[in-house]
């Protein structure tokens, strides 16, 4: 099953964060996500212009509320930043790419600008 047919299970806490062999494997389901110091996700979206960003905005908040996982969502004209992570942690876990995956998958059904 991919990781965007998943969904996010809450975290309560008191688990390690994923490092090493663990946290690669999970980047490689999930294509074009930097790790930034082994703490978060990141990746940068690019559109035609602001109204089909805000569309991505509104549709990927849809998705995290369904989850239960709120990515960090950054909005300007022509592109949208996201950056993810698990706050009950602070770092990363399996939830965090499932959510990735997720958002990746809307950016390819975006509407037509």
């Amino acid at each position: 099953m991919s990781l965007s047919d998943q969904h996010c299970v809450p975290c309560r806490g008191g688990v390690p964060p994923l490092q090493g062999e663990e946290l690669e494997k999970m980047k490689s389901q999930v294509s074009g996500w930097q790790i930034v110091d082994g703490h978060h996700l990141f990746k940068g979206y690019a559109f035609p212009n602001f109204v089909t960003a805000l569309d991505f905005v509104n549709r990927a908040g849809e998705t995290a509320e369904r989850e239960g996982h709120h990515p960090d969502l950054y909005l300007a004209w022509g592109k949208v930043e996201v950056k993810i992570w698990t706050h009950k942690i602070d770092g990363l876990t399996e939830n965090d790419f499932i959510l990735a995956a997720k958002i990746d998958r809307l950016s390819e059904s975006r509407p037509a600008a």
